[in-house]
């Protein structure tokens, strides 16, 4: 319990208060304001792509509403997680019972989120899933008022693997971070290696934060493979700088990073990242959209978002709407009309929520650009592929979602 009122005090209420809104008679919003909890990674390893940044995507979309809805003031909450699920549950439990929050954004990782989405099942609240990227949080695990908006490990894993094996049938190896959204990615790649012929030659499991992966790279270049799978999450850059060390590219193994955002980029440098295919959701120059809400997000961050808190803005400004639109902070209801309307903004264009409780829309393949293709800190990728919605995400009739007919 103590360990709980320490966290407690961790929590910070930003109240966003609009000046003169007019009230809306006959108001179905129940709550006092419109509360939205922002759960996350705020000092661990996936605290740059998710974080403070998340939080200031929440604040970016209520900020849009003129920080209140029909007269209820717009509010949000954070709390930093610590990747617990047994945290997340506790922080949770007491937003949606002392606290009155209507829904939770971002969730952070994988693990965190699928101890919250029973949480969030059994008390009907919203579930704007962006940070998290196992899939099972939209297939076994689904709940009917939670959304997973951005990556997940099926179409990361997929997609990857089908861009780079067809062409080349040599075997991989993984270096793979030991939680729920590392072992999706890689049993997913797995998956479709299977079916392509390919062999996999090995894997290691590295620990969640690892900074030195040097015996996994040795590992990797014993097993004979010619491709290195590099899934150790915030460990990538890590991990992808020591394979420069050890010279593993000049010695013809392609290294692929199973996931990686633009921050984990920046991290590395593209002397070391050039050349390298990147599956991602957004990217700054995806639509002028992109670029106008990149830029403001800058000027706030002084970095550019990840695809995640890309995807977190995106989730609560569309929220929001549905809030707006029904005149209702009942779960089940907003839902209802975030499923019927499609999703349009600076984070995707011809986005719509599928009845697994997936956010489909197009991807991204990416190559990072050589030195000398950039033309600033930021300018890091450039698209090489957009592929359909219908490719990326796993087919709706493969779905173990309980209630998907």
């Amino acid at each position: 319990m103590s360990e709980l009122r320490t966290l407690g005090h961790k929590l910070l209420l930003a109240a966003i208060v609009s000046g003169l809104v007019a009230p809306v008679a006959q108001a179905d919003i129940k709550g006092t304001a419109i509360r939205i909890g922002v759960l996350t990674d705020m000092s661990d390893p996936f605290a740059t792509a998710m974080g403070p940044g998340s939080v200031e995507a929440t604040k970016m979309a209520a900020e849009e509403f003129g920080g209140a809805i029909n007269g209820k003031a717009i509010q949000i909450l954070q709390a930093d997680h610590q990747n617990k699920p047994d945290v997340a549950s506790a922080l949770a439990r007491q937003w949606f019972d002392r606290d009155g929050v209507q829904a939770i954004a971002d969730g952070g990782t994988s693990a965190a989120a699928l101890a919250v989405q029973e949480l969030v099942r059994a008390n009907r609240r919203i579930f704007l899933i962006s940070g998290p990227g196992a899939a099972e949080l939209s297939d076994r695990a689904c709940a009917p008022t939670s959304v997973q908006w951005t990556q997940d490990s099926y179409s990361s894993a997929t997609a990857v693997v089908s861009a780079i094996a067809p062409a080349r049938k040599d075997s991989w190896f993984f270096i793979t971070a030991d939680y729920a959204y590392g072992h999706a990615v890689e049993a997913d790649a797995r998956a479709r290696l299977q079916q392509l012929g390919v062999k996999v030659a090995g894997s290691a499991k590295a620990a969640l934060g690892a900074s030195d992966f040097s015996a996994f790279l040795l590992q990797a270049q014993a097993s004979g493979a010619k491709v290195l799978a590099l899934n150790a999450a915030g460990g990538n850059a890590t991990a992808m700088k020591q394979a420069a060390e050890f010279g593993l590219a000049d010695q013809g193994m392609t290294i692929v990073p199973m996931s990686f955002q633009n921050v984990d980029i920046a991290a590395v440098g593209l002397p070391v990242a050039q050349h390298n295919l990147v599956l991602t959701s957004f990217f700054e120059d995806a639509s002028p959209a992109s670029r106008r809400w990149s830029d403001a997000f800058f000027k706030r961050m002084k970095s550019m978002p990840s695809q995640i808190q890309a995807g977190v803005y995106s989730a609560v400004r569309h929220y929001l709407q549905a809030v707006k639109d029904t005149d209702s902070d009942d779960g089940p209801t907003v839902m209802d009309r975030m499923k019927a309307t499609p999703v349009a903004d600076a984070y995707v264009q011809n986005g719509r929520i599928r009845d697994d409780q997936r956010l489909i829309r197009d991807l991204y393949l990416v190559q990072i650009k050589a030195p000398s293709e950039s033309k600033g800190p930021w300018d890091l990728v450039k698209l090489l592929i957009t592929v359909p919605a219908e490719q990326a995400f796993r087919p709706l009739t493969l779905s173990k979602c309980h209630f998907v007919k």
